[in-house]
């Protein structure tokens, strides 16, 4: 395969035969793995205080802004990486969902085929089996019309681009609902007048034995539209911050938006799960009839759903500046702040959820007055020590005029904290 996803690179993109070209799965993969590599060892350079040009040398102020600027720059070509690493990772997600859904009809089928031994072939095997082969080919179609988003799994992915807890619990408790009317109602297109299996079957869909399924399914959708509306809401209004992610995850199931674990998170899909799977249960019990949900596991799902719910009222918040002090270098006297000097802004929320990314230290900005600067990125051995989610340091730039200016950082996700005035010198 030609590459060329590297300057220099050759016929190959990249040595020992490794294809860089990021049109391929692999290839975008292996070049975003040596662009990680290759800002990672000219983080460590710059931590380490080599690599500053001899004419900076004398200034650190100027230094340690080259520094930011060389990193900023690297890192917007990583995150480019990264984009086209998640474009090509989607069109994988693609391919095997659909592997796995028709894989896991085919071992319904081999699954029918070897009960069917001795008993013989019999219609609610048939009603089985159809009702899992229409869904499948629904999903193989909706993972064709959404082949640049991920496919099937396209509907579980947030606006954040991180799959979503409520959305995959809702299609769950959907596709297990939609499972059970479409068998039953192929059972009863087969089913004979004698019998009483007319009966039978028009029965399991009465109101009384399915209402627990339906209390659950409900409660599924309502969650998921409540907490896309929350969040929402609560980004437009500025209390919470959200960065988009540079691809959906399985750990976005049960993680936040740093990829820390969640436990409301956690909690609201393992329950549905196995509530989930004691549906299938019953279901498998009594074929042709909605399972019947007790109204004790409908009401602890709907208790965690609640508890889902309130996680996503609490969670994240608008950053907040509590002071604004001159930085100090070990042997300086006490001085009031002056064009020029650093100042360390002290507070939360500076650092979004999921921003820690280079590219997206690199946007954090610090209005002072009305000059905006952008916070230089600071390297540290296996980090940056600037910007940080506490603390951000920068210059007070020449172009402010002495008095009593506002000081406001402006974060990733680009919400603005209130004011914080203080007082420039000449």
């Amino acid at each position: 395969m030609t590459g060329s996803g590297e300057p220099g690179a050759g016929a190959d993109g990249g040595a020992g035969g490794t294809c860089l070209c990021g049109r391929c799965p692999h290839g975008a993969r292996a070049g975003h793995q040596k662009a990680v590599a290759a800002f990672i060892a000219l983080r460590e350079e710059f931590a380490a205080g080599r690599g500053v040009p001899a004419g900076l040398a004398h200034s650190a102020g100027a230094a340690r802004q080259w520094v930011s600027d060389e990193l900023a720059l690297s890192a917007q070509g990583l995150a480019a990486r990264g984009a086209a690493e998640g474009v090509a990772w989607l069109a994988v997600v693609r391919r095997r969902t659909v592997l796995v859904v028709w894989g896991a009809v085919v071992a319904l089928l081999i699954g029918q085929a070897l009960t069917a031994i001795g008993g013989g072939w019999t219609p609610g095997r048939t009603a089985g089996l159809v009702a899992a082969v229409v869904p499948a080919l629904g999903l193989t179609v909706a993972a064709w019309r959404q082949h640049a988003h991920g496919g099937a799994l396209a509907p579980l992915v947030g606006v954040d681009g991180r799959l979503s807890t409520s959305r995959t619990v809702a299609a769950g408790w959907a596709l297990l609902a939609f499972y059970a009317v479409l068998m039953a109602a192929v059972r009863l297109a087969i089913a004979g007048a004698g019998g009483g299996a007319r009966e039978y079957l028009l029965g399991g869909g009465e109101l009384a034995p399915s209402a627990g399924l339906l209390t659950v399914l409900a409660v599924g959708m309502a969650v998921a539209v409540a907490a896309h509306g929350l969040v929402a809401g609560r980004v437009r209004a500025g209390r919470a911050q959200k960065v988009s992610a540079e691809r959906p995850r399985a750990v976005d199931l049960l993680a936040d938006d740093n990829g820390r674990g969640s436990w409301t998170d956690a909690q609201y899909l393992l329950l549905n799960a196995v509530v989930i799977a004691f549906a299938l249960v019953r279901l498998a019990g009594q074929p042709g009839q909605l399972p019947r949900v007790p109204w004790g596991l409908a009401a602890l799902v709907a208790l965690s759903g609640a508890a889902y719910l309130a996680g996503k009222a609490l969670e994240g918040g608008r950053p907040v500046i509590l002071s604004v002090v001159r930085a100090r270098e070990l042997g300086d006297l006490a001085a009031p702040i002056r064009t020029g000097d650093d100042i360390e802004i002290r507070g939360t929320g500076f650092v979004p959820p999921g921003a820690g990314t280079p590219d997206r230290l690199a946007r954090t900005v610090v209005r002072i007055g009305g000059v905006h600067v952008p916070v230089p990125l600071v390297p540290v051995s296996g980090g940056f020590g600037n910007p940080t989610d506490g603390v951000l340091t920068v210059p007070v730039p020449v172009d402010v005029e002495p008095g009593r200016v506002e000081v406001c950082v402006v974060t990733a996700a680009g919400v603005e904290t209130d004011g914080y005035p203080i007082d420039v010198q000449d």
